[in-house]
């Protein structure tokens, strides 16, 4: 017991759900970050983890972004995060149908959607049980690739002047979901693309259909391109990939990119423009809240506005001689700040 108290406090968790259930194999958790500009909102990432301690820290550190996510990109909302435990015992769609029902009980103050290992179905069965989850794979991976588009162009003008992505060398890493709907968006603009999964094959399929080069999974981040986009897991920007990195800019739609934030530090030491994840891939989150919470038909502007956001952090990292993440997350942090003095 004195663990988990001991993590809570490491990580600054003030609200952590525990969920199980014997008959389906469910065993998960949900921390809720913050909810000053409304519910959370948080992805289910499903995978295996060595001990809870690290499941629940990997949930505060995600939903922590998704409240400097939402934050940046104007949205009443919060973070979370939900963790399911990937087992041998788990069973998928009654664990997730009974996955529903728990968030349905939370009456609204977690708002689910798509993450890493949680597939269309598991959306359905969660879904079914309740309103509070986002079943819209579709519209959600297309948002992030929308923004992700957004930010790279507003990035490449910063850095080039060219207001377009046509011939630009671009490393896409992982061809999952987010990851295909990223490449595609970003060879419909004339880039060169350059992929790789560790799923080679399904890498080959689609650089096939987009006319791109494959490349080892392990090659991929320090390829000889102009710009490398995350979209796969997180912490991947380790300070050895970093100091090894021929890109001159990063930007992605995968959640968490850096090791750590020293990351953020060598990259702008090596010139290396770094858009913020919590910028580059809230595409998704914009679509789902800006729908369900903020009753908006049409989320576009909202998602394009991540493009002039992008510029404004990189011109004004660039002026304080700060990093982009430092500026991104003290925007972030004014905006909650406001919040909370408004509320008294």
């Amino acid at each position: 017991m004195d663990e988990l108290f001991d993590t809570l406090a490491r990580e600054d968790v003030h609200h952590l759900f525990v969920w199980s259930d014997k008959a389906s194999g469910l065993q998960a958790v949900a921390v809720i970050d913050d909810v000053t500009l409304g519910p959370a909102a948080g992805g289910i990432r499903t995978q295996p983890y060595p001990s809870w301690e690290h499941a629940i820290a990997d949930a505060a550190r995600l939903a922590r972004a998704m409240t400097l996510k939402c934050a940046l990109a104007g949205l009443n909302a919060g973070g979370g995060k939900i963790i399911v435990a990937e087992t041998p015992r788990l069973s998928r769609e009654p664990a997730f149908t009974t996955l529903g029902r728990r968030i349905d009980d939370l009456g609204g103050l977690f708002r689910a959607g798509s993450d890493l290992g949680t597939g269309r179905r598991d959306l359905e069965a969660a879904g079914a049980q309740t309103e509070f989850v986002h079943t819209d794979l579709d519209a959600t991976t297309d948002g992030v690739a929308r923004g992700v588009v957004s930010a790279l162009t507003a990035t490449v003008e910063e850095k080039t002047g060219q207001a377009s992505l046509e011939g630009i060398k671009i490393a896409v890493q992982g061809c999952g979901a987010v990851g295909e709907s990223v490449a595609r968006a970003l060879a419909a603009r004339g880039a060169t693309l350059c992929i790789a999964d560790v799923d080679r094959t399904r890498a080959e399929h689609l650089g096939d259909e987009l006319s791109a080069i494959v490349l080892n999974a392990e090659d991929i981040l320090t390829a000889d391109v102009d710009v490398v986009s995350p979209c796969a897991v997180g912490r991947v920007i380790t300070a050895t990939r970093a100091d090894n990195m021929r890109a001159w800019a990063i930007c992605g739609g995968a959640n968490n990119q850096l090791d750590g934030d020293d990351v953020a530090q060598r990259l702008q030491d090596r010139g290396v423009l770094y858009v913020p994840d919590i910028i580059a891939s809230a595409g998704g989150v914009v679509d789902g809240i800006g729908r369900d919470v903020m009753g908006l038909d049409d989320r576009s502007a909202l998602i394009d506005a991540l493009g002039p956001l992008t510029r404004e952090v990189l011109q004004q990292a660039q002026a304080e001689g700060t990093t982009t993440l430092a500026v991104a997350r003290a925007r972030a942090l004014a905006r909650l700040d406001q919040a909370r003095r408004a509320r008294g």
